[in-house]
């Protein structure tokens, strides 16, 4: 926590999404002048926006509002290359991200997971992990609770445990977890930034602030996180699903493990694993290495994962219907995640896949497509571009809309098999959010007529 005040400031907060209404309430009760500015129409909470003593422009960004703020407060879904935020970034207003405002008011430690794919599951498993041993955890940040509305109930024996995307840390100035996790680094929302070095420069940010005192959680599976964690001076700790480790924590068959000089000191066993997929193994393994970190004895991170049995939109079964199973993976965003997601299935599976294109190359999905015999349906804006790098090796077929896409892929699938959502691309095309466009797919399933579906205790 540093003495950093806004008192009488004049603080313009940028988007009005969940981070940024977090941020413009939280910026009012320290004294700031606060004015919200948002692109669209108008929102749900004007009324009680004003109540709090929050100016809300909306219908675009004003340039005059910008130009006179002493500070700027990005939510995460805005770009700082906006014209009007650009342009008063050069007549030298200051502009911040949300995390980077909450972090400075925080009282409790900071346990910060980035990475391209597993952040969110990678979080909760951690939160859980912590709580399992008497520990006082707020999970939150880019999933669940803003970071600035975790502020007011920050005490010194609190660990915040929050997922921050590179929207986020690109604006970071004094961001400093206690304990800093990368999971993986592949191309992705080059929609937004210029290029995988400047997206992979957003993410070391994750690292700038670390002190020796403090720690990095590293895949030593990732050459690119290898590679940006090498600027910090935190100590750091590995972990790998693939690479023999002498030191960290490995996964080998029997479980997880954290390996010593001294030998092996199991974490989690097999056994207690519930959640499909390799790449979901490195995220539960990133956990427990955190949780050593804490000093978290192994029991307690055996019973917090034998109790996860994953996240909502993250390979999440749906429902059967005439045989086949429906998979929901729609936190898929990028071509990696959708490529470990095809990964976790056998013959007879058909792959819904499509969106707004963020980057990556979809012709690296065919070897794992066209080793199982997979079809796939086509949807949003990348159809042509996902036609013309998967044929003629991989089937493909298009549609316009979600209904139709999972009328198409039951169509095509036979008992046995499966049908799978795993887009590799953003939502924003079609639907509000991924989640949204799970529903959807969720929603579909059921109209093709008495799906069976499973509670199988998954969460938002």
């Amino acid at each position: 926590m540093t003495h950093f005040s806004v008192v009488d400031s004049r603080v313009v907060v940028v988007g009005a999404g969940r981070s940024g209404l977090a941020a413009a309430r939280l910026l009012a009760r320290r004294g700031a002048r606060v004015t919200l500015s948002e692109a669209g129409p108008g929102i749900a909470q004007a009324e009680s926006l004003a109540g709090d003593g929050i100016v809300l422009e909306s219908g675009g960004h004003r340039d005059a509002t910008l130009r006179a703020a002493d500070l700027i407060v990005l939510s995460p879904g805005v770009s700082p290359r906006v014209a009007e935020i650009a342009a008063a970034r050069r007549r030298g207003v200051p502009v911040i991200s949300e995390v980077e405002l909450a972090a400075r008011w925080l009282r409790g430690r900071l346990v910060a997971v980035t990475g391209t794919k597993g952040k969110s599951t990678t979080v909760v498993v951690t939160g859980r992990m912590l709580e399992a041993g008497g520990r006082r955890a707020v999970v939150g940040g880019n999933i669940g609770v803003a970071l600035s509305s975790q502020v007011e109930s920050s005490t010194p024996d609190v660990v915040h445990v929050v997922e921050v995307s590179s929207f986020q840390l690109e604006l970071t100035e004094t961001f400093r977890p206690w304990i800093a996790v990368c999971l993986n680094l592949s191309p992705d929302h080059l929609d937004r930034h210029a290029s995988f070095e400047e997206y992979a420069g957003a993410k070391a940010r994750l690292f700038a602030n670390q002190t020796p005192d403090d720690a990095m959680v590293i895949n030593a599976d990732d050459p690119h996180v290898l590679q940006i964690a090498r600027s910090g001076r935190a100590r750091a700790l590995r972990f790998a699903v693939e690479t023999p480790l002498a030191e960290g924590v490995q996964v080998t068959a029997d479980g997880i493990a954290r390996r010593s000089a001294d030998g092996d000191e199991c974490l989690v066993p097999m056994s207690a694993v519930r959640v499909p997929g390799r790449h979901l193994l490195s995220d539960i393994a990133a956990a427990a290495a955190v949780g050593t970190l804490v000093g978290i004895d192994a029991g307690a991170m055996a019973r917090a994962v034998g109790s996860f049995r994953g996240l909502e939109h993250t390979l999440e079964f749906v429902g059967e219907s005439a045989g086949v199973r429906f998979v929901n993976d729609s936190k898929a965003t990028n071509v990696v995640a959708a490529r470990a997601a095809i990964e976790c299935f056998g013959p007879g599976l058909v792959v819904i896949l499509g969106g707004r294109f963020k980057g990556g190359r979809f012709e690296d999905l065919r070897p794992a497509l066209a080793a199982r015999g997979a079809s796939v349906v086509a949807i949003g804006e990348a159809r042509p571009r996902v036609r013309r790098a998967l044929e003629p090796e991989v089937d493909v077929l298009e549609a316009e809309t979600m209904d139709e896409a999972v009328r198409l892929a039951a169509a095509r699938s036979r008992p046995g098999g499966a049908v799978l959502l795993a887009p590799a691309c953003a939502s924003l095309d079609m639907f509000r959010d991924y989640a949204a466009r799970g529903a959807a797919f969720r929603d579909a399933v059921a109209a093709l007529g008495s799906p069976v579906a499973e509670n199988d205790g998954r969460e938002q």
